[in-house]
């Protein structure tokens, strides 16, 4: 068997796995930046909203920071893998990205 995966056949965003006679390129996990395999453990860089954490790319919890990211009156931070997001507290609605009682 030829190690195709020696040449670095693979876009950026993915890894190449050889198999026999032939090889699959696959795509690294989405808190990579680049990767040399399967999973958080494997990235070259973490991506944009992740940071090393145990040898792993783990989520940044921005709605934990001790600066807070969202800054509107009534509105609440909503953590997503990678981001995240502010929306209008419970009884408000966002009015042209104001948080407006309903």
């Amino acid at each position: 068997d030829l190690d195709e995966c020696a040449a670095s056949p693979c876009k950026d965003h993915q890894y190449c796995l050889n198999t026999d006679g032939s090889f699959s390129c696959k795509a690294c996990d989405a808190s990579c930046v680049g990767c040399t395999g399967e999973g958080s453990d494997k990235c070259k860089t973490c991506a944009s909203g992740y940071m090393k954490e145990d040898e792993k790319c783990a989520d940044i919890d921005e709605c934990n920071l001790p600066e807070k990211v969202c800054v509107e009156e009534n509105q609440n931070c909503v953590n997503t893998s990678g981001s995240y997001k502010c929306v209008c507290s419970e009884g408000f609605e966002d009015k042209d990205g104001t948080c407006v009682q309903t």
